[in-house]
């Protein structure tokens, strides 16, 4: 959750700061992330196979194009919430389609870290440009997809370099689209390269090691954190202001997940004890 944070951080610095445009910054994020984890592989493994297919380099795509893109239009707050709002929705609503049930405690945590995360992200917001919230929207269920393929990986790093690595030529294509529009400069191509190789590339391989793990629902809603840890990031490194409301936000979030997280796995832990000797 730090590394996706961090993403966000250096997506809206770079983007509000530097005179890189989104599919440039698109390109250079999934390029310099499929470099890093194609060496961390080889390195590891020699000549081995990478891992990964294309449906879930696909979503990968998704995800990290419309994310760039919808900052463009939409303000950071409203950009996150409707991020997560659709990873929530995505990913809980799979859950509960394939059979999966929410204890009345989690039903309490996420109803807590939801309105955690409004009680963050609401006050101020204005209506949402059409196309950005689209955008968002379309990157938010992307990457509840791409969530979801990742809880049977094999091997994680594996896996996450061989989506990198398919995403690629698409974020190539995106760039040839977008040819006449590209803008580079150094700042902006060290933040991208810094989102793509560190907090997405390896926090994104860190994230599918997790994911086996997981349930769908606490897979959700644990990522309701991010805001939290992207505003905590913002207070560190961009100067912004401490608030009571992002205290008592933070507060409900965190508490709200922990809910989630701790039912989900007292059972397994429960049906291990029980097995015969």
């Amino acid at each position: 959750m730090v590394a996706f944070a961090g993403n966000s951080l250096l997506c809206r610095m770079a983007l509000a700061d530097t005179d890189i445009d989104a599919a440039s910054f698109t390109l250079v994020r999934l390029v310099s992330g499929a470099v890093v984890l194609v060496v961390l592989v080889s390195a590891r493994q020699g000549a081995a196979k990478l891992g990964g297919n294309w449906w879930s380099a696909l979503a990968l795509f998704v995800y990290a194009a419309g994310f760039s893109f919808a900052y463009l239009d939409l303000a950071a707050a409203t950009g996150a919430l409707l991020l997560f709002g659709a990873v929530q929705v995505t990913m809980i609503g799979h859950g509960l389609w394939t059979g999966e049930r929410l204890s009345g405690k989690q039903v309490i945590g996420v109803v807590a870290a939801i309105a955690g995360l409004l009680g963050l992200l609401l006050p101020g917001l204005e209506a949402p440009p059409l196309q950005g919230a689209a955008l968002m929207l379309a990157a938010g269920v992307a990457w509840g997809v791409y969530s979801l393929r990742g809880r049977g990986a094999g091997d994680p790093t594996r896996d996450t370099a061989g989506n990198f690595l398919r995403a690629a030529p698409m974020a190539i294509l995106l760039g040839v689209f977008f040819i006449g529009q590209l803008e580079l400069d150094a700042a902006g191509v060290g933040l991208a390269v810094a989102s793509g190789a560190l907090a997405s590339g390896l926090g994104y391989a860190a994230w599918y090691r997790a994911l086996p793990q997981l349930r769908a629902a606490t897979a959700a809603t644990v990522q309701l954190s991010v805001p939290v840890l992207t505003a905590v990031g913002g207070v560190v490194f961009l100067a912004e202001p401490v608030t009571l409301r992002l205290v008592v936000a933070s507060a409900a979030i965190l508490g709200g997940v922990a809910l989630v997280v701790s039912v989900s796995t007292r059972p397994r832990a429960r049906s291990r004890s029980r097995r015969p000797s």
